[in-house]
């Protein structure tokens, strides 16, 4: 019965420890304590690296048509746009829109996610489907990147079809540093629940 005993207060005293630290559980008296607070965003479900990529993809909207351009600061072609962004999640796509034809797998039109690749004009163009019949691309000289819909007559005329990226279950993509350290905290929660439980 005693040796329970002295288990049970070890087991309390080490959580009072991993609460409030080493210098809590050696009665430093000096110290404020305050009660335990985390503020932990809601994670939900996990987004697909399309629907990312889509949201980033976003972010440039207006930036200049350039032909071979590859980066806001020197504007963007239509593969040069689709490479930056997925270059953002650590996916290495060619700088030609014939190369990226050539990825992924085959997508009907009905079956469009964000993130998909769209092909017009013989292959020749390339944007990124972002959802609700809509695609956002780099068009030509004078223009700026731009979201269109998938029923405008010239794109409805010219389209080529999508691909899907498939990616290999080995790749690691990169994670923000904001994500990770969501992650981290969040596993340190659960086992300070775990702890004190």
């Amino acid at each position: 019965m005693a040796a329970r005993l002295r288990l049970v207060l070890l087991v309390l005293a080490l959580a009072y420890s991993a609460v409030f630290g080493p210098a809590g559980a050696l009665g430093a008296h000096h110290r404020v304590h305050r009660p335990l607070r985390l503020h932990l965003p809601r994670l939900g479900p996990e987004e697909s690296l399309g629907d990312r990529a889509a949201r980033y993809a976003r972010r440039l909207l207006g930036v200049p048509y350039r032909y071979g351009g590859d980066s806001p600061q020197s504007g963007f072609d239509c593969s040069g746009l689709v490479r930056f962004v997925y270059a953002h999640f650590g996916v290495e796509l060619p700088h030609s829109s014939y190369a990226d034809f050539d990825l992924g797998t085959r997508v009907s039109r009905e079956a469009l996610r964000p993130g998909d690749l769209v092909f017009f004009d013989g292959v020749g163009h390339v944007g990124m489907y972002i959802g609700g019949g809509r695609f956002i691309h780099a068009p030509h000289t004078g223009t700026h990147v731009q979201v269109t819909s998938l029923d405008d007559p010239w794109y409805r005329d010219r389209y080529d079809g999508a691909r899907r990226l498939s990616l290999p279950r080995a790749l690691v993509l990169r994670q923000s540093r904001e994500q990770r350290e969501l992650r981290i905290r969040a596993a340190r929660y659960r086992v300070l629940h775990l702890r004190l439980a």
